[in-house]
């Protein structure tokens, strides 16, 4: 991992950093004229794609209930019974943020307000590729259902073998997802945000995908709502002496075996501490299924800060605005108030990152690439709109017709003003 050293009073800053976008020019190029093209001969479109990039020939894209049961049926019941677990939480945690229509009564009469209401429908991208992810899906697909959107659909990549991955059917009948469809990469994105012959289209698209998929969402945002641009995963951990090094490098590499491209930053307080977490990595790789892609990251896209105190610390930590954060620190809580940009924060040495990627009930979508500057963590709140409810009285048109009038005349807007002074005029007759 490369290593950045901070002399005392040094600030960390966005030089220390190498990020990589979350698309490139390329992808979005290919990715445009895949958007186009599905647009214009959908279906047949899809077909030719799928057999092109997934090596599958698919007729009918849904997937049909009784292919869906018959699989379900076959889902380990351990498992089974650990997606259960995990999405009666993360259906607890987010019942928990849903909003209220509200209104209020001004005293002359005025009512104001907002009206909550959810979404017609989603789609949901579920990667396949390196691995599956039926916790992705719980994530996506449960808030969705709390906000109360009754189409929700699902796109998945086909396998190659034609088989169904039957934790992904398990979590989409856990989750109330509606429909399922065997495609993927920015074909999908595609077919969700115009429709296809056997694909309706939906209001708005989320979850995470490759950078051809996330140019797609791109591309497609404003004639359908997104999520969010999602680039390589990360985390960062600050860990001082009181932190178990081997734990602080398992956690690291936990993020690392995701891609190779995902990045790990460790920033901590000695050279000799950085040392013992390289060296407990170099031990656990030896026993991971997944070191190829481990090593990748953290040999490619690892970072290790040294810094003098704590201050310097959870500036650097401000910096990067990672997507996790985790405070391997004693008395983690009390720098809390301290961190102004993450996406997820993980306070102890007793809360690894897993517990949030699957079952701890927040969500595990979170902003990447220093997005958490501005960004949030996918909630329910990705799932409804609002509309503004105005009613005025007489009397409240008249208390505010004559501020109405002069904003109105001053921006040269007649009609404005006119509108207003009409109904004043009626009221005085």
């Amino acid at each position: 991992m490369r290593r950045v050293i901070l002399k005392p009073g040094e600030e960390f800053d966005n030089t220390h950093l190498q990020r990589k976008s979350a698309f490139n020019a390329k992808a979005l190029q290919i990715a445009t004229e895949i958007v186009e093209d599905v647009r214009q001969r959908g279906d047949e479109c899809l077909r030719e794609l799928t057999a092109k990039f997934d090596g599958v020939e698919v007729e009918n894209f849904r997937v049909p209930q009784e292919a869906i049961d018959e699989a379900v049926a076959k889902c380990d019941p351990v498992l089974a019974e650990a997606l259960e677990h995990a999405a009666a939480q993360i259906r607890e945690y987010h019942e928990r943020q849903l909003e209220q229509s509200w209104f209020a009564t001004r005293e002359n009469g005025a009512i104001i307000g907002a009206k909550v209401t959810p979404l017609d429908s989603v789609g949901i991208y579920v990667p396949g590729g390196r691995a599956l992810y039926p916790s992705t899906l719980l994530m996506n697909a449960i808030p969705a259902s709390v906000a109360g959107v009754r189409r929700i659909v699902v796109v998945n990549p086909p396998t190659k073998d034609g088989s169904l991955d039957s934790a992904i059917l398990k979590a989409c009948e856990l989750a109330g997802v509606t429909e399922i469809y065997s495609v993927g990469g920015a074909q999908a994105i595609a077919a969700l945000a115009y429709g296809t012959e056997q694909i309706a289209p939906v209001d708005k698209i989320t979850g995470p995908g490759n950078a051809f998929v996330a140019a797609a969402k791109k591309i497609v945002s404003g004639d359908v709502g997104i999520d969010m641009i999602a680039g390589p995963s990360e985390v960062c951990v600050v860990a001082d002496e009181t932190a178990d090094p081997r734990l602080v490098a398992i956690d690291l590499m936990a993020q690392a075996e995701h891609d190779p491209l995902a990045t790990c930053y460790l920033v901590t307080f000695s050279a000799e501490y950085a040392d013992a977490v390289e060296a407990a990595i170099a031990e656990h790789v030896k026993e991971s299924t997944r070191a190829d892609i481990t090593m990748t990251s953290l040999d490619n896209e690892g970072l290790i800060v040294v810094c003098e105190d704590l201050v310097q610390a959870i500036g650097a930590v401000n910096v990067i605005a990672p997507e996790h954060l985790e405070l391997h620190i004693a008395n983690p809580m009390d720098s809390l108030g301290a961190i102004r940009h993450a996406g997820a924060i993980f306070l102890g040495e007793w809360t690894p990152e897993a517990v949030g990627d699957y079952v701890a009930g927040p969500n595990h979508t979170l902003p990447t690439g220093g997005t958490a500057r501005f960004s949030s963590p996918l909630s329910t709140e990705e799932f409804i709109k609002k509309s503004s409810i105005i009613q005025y009285s007489p009397t409240a048109l008249a208390d505010d017709a004559d501020s109405i009038v002069r904003i109105a005349h001053h921006e040269g807007l007649w009609a404005h003003a006119r509108s207003v002074e009409l109904r004043q005029q009626m009221l005085n007759n």
